[in-house]
Order: structure tokens, then C-alpha cells, then sequence
């Protein structure tokens, strides 16, 4: 919301908490609306996110709760009567980790964590709570060697500034657990 004016901002806390019990019907977090506004039309964008322990927002999901946020709109005893243009969306890979259900929704991801006045990690998110992380952090390597990692650090939210998923190319190095294995001793005749 950084490039609103005074009066955008205090509509779009008036519409988050007017929509939100909207988009909680839908089994959705409502994540952020952003005002813009110009002489005769406001755009009116609102983030959801899918709640802790629910899959993904998809996109039937997406038009579900739209269609509902539209009608919400249309029917907004606060509303001043200008148009307005709907825009619904969830947020993709490179979404800002600022709350702890960010963080523990991406438990075993690689992370960008970025400290306050100290230097940023990147690494593997292996825990989250209400208090902090644990990301076990990439260790430098020389170009074309395997990434080594470095003991698990503990950080408070306190120290955090906000975090990002890097997007990890990397296949496990575990077996898959759908691959059959196969039984090589001989049978008796």
C-alpha cells in the first residue's frame, strides 16, 4: 500500500475489514487490499492466501470468491458510489514471508532470509513456530561444487526483517517412496 494517499489507505482498511468475512467463507485468508484510485475509477485489488492446512488457491477457488467479493461490493452500505474495477488474486513463488503461517507453510523449502542490521542467509527452512525459524544455511562452495550446509540456526522473529521461497531445482535425495522395489532372491525350486 506504500503508493497510496491518505484517503486509499483508510478505504482499503475499511474494505479489508468489510471483505474479510467474504473471502473467510471461502475457507481463504484475506492477505491485502490496495486502493487505487483516479478522478472517475477505482481499482480495488484484493490478495487472498488459502488458510493453514488447506491446499492451494486454484483458480475455481480464485472465481468462486470473486463472484462472491463482486456481490459484497455491489451491495457495500459505505460505498461512495464510484466505480470500480475487481481485481482477485493469490500470491505466486516470490511472495514476502512476513507472518509465522507464511513461514510454516513452507517448512522443507529454501529460503532467502533477510535479518535486520545483520547479513542475509539463504538456506533450508526445517522449522517454524509462532517465535521464529530454524533454516539450515547454505555454506559459500566454489562454482560447480555441491552446496554444503552449515548447522541449524535459530532465529526470533525479532531478528527478521521479512524472508522469500527460493526456488529449489534440486531433486531429493531420498528414494521415492512410489518406486517398487525389487526382491532379487531366487526362489526355490
Amino acid at each position: 500500500m506504500s503508493g497510496q494517499s491518505a484517503d486509499t489507505q483508510q478505504e482499503a482498511e475499511r474494505l479489508r475489514n468489510y471483505l474479510e468475512p467474504t473471502v473467510a467463507s471461502h475457507d481463504l485468508h484475506l492477505e491485502e487490499v490496495e486502493v487505487r484510485a483516479t478522478a472517475d475509477q477505482r481499482t480495488v485489488h484484493v490478495v487472498v492466501d488459502r488458510r493453514e492446512g488447506t491446499e492451494g488457491v486454484d483458480l475455481d477457488s480464485l472465481a468462486e470468491v470473486s463472484r462472491s467479493l463482486s456481490e459484497a461490493m455491489d451491495a457495500d452500505p459505505g460505498d461512495r458510489g464510484a466505480a470500480y474495477d475487481l481485481e482477485v488474486s493469490s500470491f505466486g513463488v516470490g511472495r514476502p514471508l512476513t507472518e509465522p503461517r507464511h513461514w510454516r507453510r513452507n517448512v522443507g523449502r529454501l529460503v532467502k532470509v533477510n535479518l535486520i542490521g545483520e547479513e542475509n542467509i539463504a538456506g533450508r527452512l526445517v522449522e517454524a513456530t509462532e517465535d521464529g525459524i530454524v533454516v539450515v544455511p547454505d555454506l559459500p562452495v566454489k562454482k560447480g561444487m555441491k552446496p554444503k550446509q552449515g548447522a541449524p540456526l535459530a532465529l526470533g522473529f525479532d531478528r527478521v526483517r521479512r524472508g522469500t521461497v527460493d526456488v529449489d531445482f534440486t531433486r531429493p535425495e531420498e528414494p521415492d517412496a512410489h518406486t517398487p522395489q525389487i526382491d532379487h532372491e531366487e526362489e526355490e525350486a
